[in-house]
């Protein structure tokens, strides 16, 4: 059986509609190819005790917890002190953290107060290396804390991903049927009962010329997808 995951995105600036999100997407992919099952996303403000509980809830529900958000310089970046209270630990600036931040500053009064946030990380954690910015992400127990911004976040996700033990990766088919999903869905409900290992959705579409329906079928068995594939296309 495959681990699990859920990917917590954390900022205000998702829930207002200001930002479109791009990571989950991202690292949804990247699990799926690693065999890591994603079975929840989820998207809270920034708030320190809303945080708090919704780590605690998904760590606590799945073998990883990856987040996204909030570990920058300024006051509103509170996701460190939220895994910290989570776990029940002490937060503070540690050395080999500071280190890496003071290679992006020639002076180092330029590594000032609000900059050293970015080096202070929860007790008994590891570091997850940036290679854009410097400032490092960390992991706690099964929670995985990272940039937002996406160029950084995929690529501390790169260097992460190789760590962690996954399982069989899944693999996808998808088969489009120019006919409206009602008239496909018995056939659909049979395939489905047939081949209980394989996931199968239906996702109807509309063009000019009508009603069709997307039929996408995941399963880590290549032979089963293959035979569960040669059925869904009776249907077209």
């Amino acid at each position: 059986m495959n681990p699990t995951a859920a990917i917590l995105l954390i900022g205000d600036e998702i829930l207002s509609g200001r930002t479109k999100d791009s990571n989950g997407n991202h690292l949804a992919t990247r699990l799926t190819e690693v065999g890591i099952d994603l079975l929840e996303i989820r998207v809270v403000p920034d708030e320190h005790a809303v945080i708090v509980a919704a780590l605690n809830a998904l760590r606590g529900a799945h073998s990883h917890v990856f987040t996204s958000g909030g570990i920058g310089p300024t006051h509103d970046d509170i996701t460190a002190d939220a895994v910290a209270a989570a776990y029940g630990v002490g937060i503070g600036v540690r050395e080999d953290a500071r280190a890496i931040l003071a290679t992006n500053y020639d002076n180092p009064a330029d590594l000032n107060e609000m900059r050293l946030r970015m080096a202070r990380i929860p007790d008994g954690a590891r570091l997850i290396d940036n290679p854009i910015s410097k400032a490092p992400g960390f992991s706690l127990g099964n929670v995985h804390v990272m940039a937002g911004v996406p160029v950084i976040f995929e690529a501390m996700v790169a260097g992460l991903l190789p760590s962690l033990t996954g399982g069989a990766p899944l693999r996808s088919v998808s088969v489009r049927v120019e006919r409206p999903e009602g008239a496909v869905a018995a056939g659909l409900a049979e395939i489905a009962a047939a081949f209980p290992a394989i996931s199968i959705g239906s996702y109807p579409f509309v063009t000019d010329d009508g009603f069709g329906t997307n039929i996408v079928a995941r399963g880590a068995d290549a032979a089963l997808l293959a035979a569960a594939e040669a059925e869904i296309l009776t249907l077209r």
